[in-house]
């Protein structure tokens, strides 16, 4: 686990939740070849602390007020000495594990994750592999074989979850019906679900849109 034979890994938490910023810095600090260097109730915190001290893993709340999640990822991904982030959450929607991944996550964890599967994942991304529990991953290949939903798309499914009709989203988005229920298809089609009112209640499940 250590880093070049010898060095610790460097560990940066992440979380707008003093308790869990506290639980995590003594769980893992008192492991060999692991030290806590820090710990940020923000991203843009985590940032300010990127440019004081070298980190060589990040464990990451995707949701804190502010500066979100994902764009801290994305963030992280552009500093000069990019640590390896490891996101770790109390959800798994699909749509927050697909985003992570792509804006550069290496591992995805629950917070209710075994100390020593922490510790392993922990290990795993700093020696460059990925670390996503099996049943996540399944979840992700799933996801990642869905073509994405466009913007418009998007904009009709929020409106679909709040009981609107074609004409009525129609006259709000200023196309036609018959557009409408074209991308009604698709979106059922994309989901793989077989109605509109499956269609809302499948993409708020996922995360796909606000609940």
């Amino acid at each position: 686990m250590h880093k070049n034979g010898s060095e610790p890994i460097r560990i940066l938490i992440v979380d707008d939740h003093p308790v869990v910023r506290a639980g995590l810095a003594s769980m893992l600090g008192t492991q060999a070849g692991l030290k806590v260097v820090g710990s940020a109730c923000s991203g843009d915190e985590a940032l300010k602390t990127l440019q004081r001290e070298a980190v060589d893993v990040v464990l990451l709340d995707l949701r804190m007020p502010g500066i979100s999640g994902i764009e801290t990822l994305r963030a992280l991904a552009r500093a000069p000495l990019s640590p390896r982030v490891i996101v770790l959450t109390s959800f798994e929607m699909d749509e927050d594990i697909y985003r992570a991944v792509q804006a550069g996550a290496r591992g995805y964890l629950l917070k209710d994750t075994p100390q020593n599967e922490m510790i392993e994942a922990i290990a795993s991304v700093h020696a460059g592999k990925r670390y996503i529990p099996r049943h996540i991953a399944a979840r992700l290949a799933d996801r990642m074989m869905r073509s994405n939903l466009t913007t418009r798309e998007l904009e009709i499914l929020e409106m679909l979850a709040k009981g609107r009709t074609n004409k009525e989203i129609g006259n709000a988005l200023e196309i036609s019906d018959n557009t409408v229920r074209n991308h009604v298809i698709n979106i059922i089609d994309k989901l793989e679900v077989s109605d509109r009112t499956e269609a809302a209640t499948t993409a708020m499940h996922r995360g796909i849109i606000p609940a």
